[in-house]
């Protein structure tokens, strides 16, 4: 873990610290994504299953939908400030499957029709669904980002030193309420929903093989140093 203590902006560059430029990525995914969010003059593809026709609006999903902002934030602070390794691991993922979603959003434009124009109740969660309707485009949905940004988040809780089987067991009861809410909503179709799995299946692949092959180089380089070590002994 950092010592956060000693920490200073001059030396963010350094080992202990390096991992926060990590950060960067935010600002930048930010900007594009609300450059995708307001270029509506282009043709989209109206996503729909005839699952979807199966799922009921059900308001009360709003309640996990939200907290999926949280629940992202908690994982980013956690793995940031007292697990480093999970914290590198975390941003790889959020990386990979946000850019590949912007690239898809950007190839492939994507909307859809599924929100209610009627509300089968008038309660104080509706109400918070419609301001979210109100400011959420409906476009720019598959795959969707609150899956992938669940999904990789439940997978750092995986690999998190510090959270014990109890907290892993929670942090997946969340992505699945979370990846259940984009449907309940009428946020996302359940297609959405299924690429954004295979975004996160790929991505932990990506990282995986890509951290395997750093090992057995750092491996390599430190069974060189330790035989050169020896022959000039």
């Amino acid at each position: 873990m950092p010592d956060w203590k000693n920490f200073r902006l001059s030396k963010l560059n350094t080992p202990e610290y390096k991992h926060l430029l990590l950060l960067l990525y935010w600002p930048v995914y930010l900007a594009v994504f609300q450059a995708l969010e307001h270029w509506t003059d282009r043709e989209y593809t109206i996503l729909h299953s005839f699952i979807d026709d199966y799922i009921p609006f059900n308001e009360y999903f709003v309640v996990p939908y939200l907290f999926w902002f949280v629940y992202m934030f908690s994982m980013s602070v956690y793995a940031a400030f007292f697990d480093r390794d999970c914290f590198v691991y975390y941003m790889k993922l959020i990386i990979i499957t946000s850019t590949t979603a912007c690239i898809a959003y950007l190839v492939y434009p994507t909307a859809l029709e599924l929100r209610p124009s009627v509300f089968p109740r008038d309660n104080i969660f509706t109400d918070i669904t419609k301001m979210i309707y109100s400011f959420d485009t409906s476009t720019n949905v598959c795959p969707s980002m609150h899956v992938t940004g669940s999904v990789a988040t439940m997978l750092a809780s995986f690999k998190a030193k510090h959270m014990n089987k109890s907290w892993k067991l929670t942090s997946a009861i969340c992505a699945v309420l979370i990846c259940a809410s984009t449907v309940f909503m009428k946020q996302h179709s359940i297609i959405d929903v299924f690429w954004a799995l295979v975004v996160c299946v790929a991505a932990e692949g990506i990282v995986r093989i890509s951290d395997s092959k750093l090992t057995k180089n750092y491996s390599r380089i430190i069974t060189q140093d330790i035989d050169t070590s020896n022959n000039i002994q």
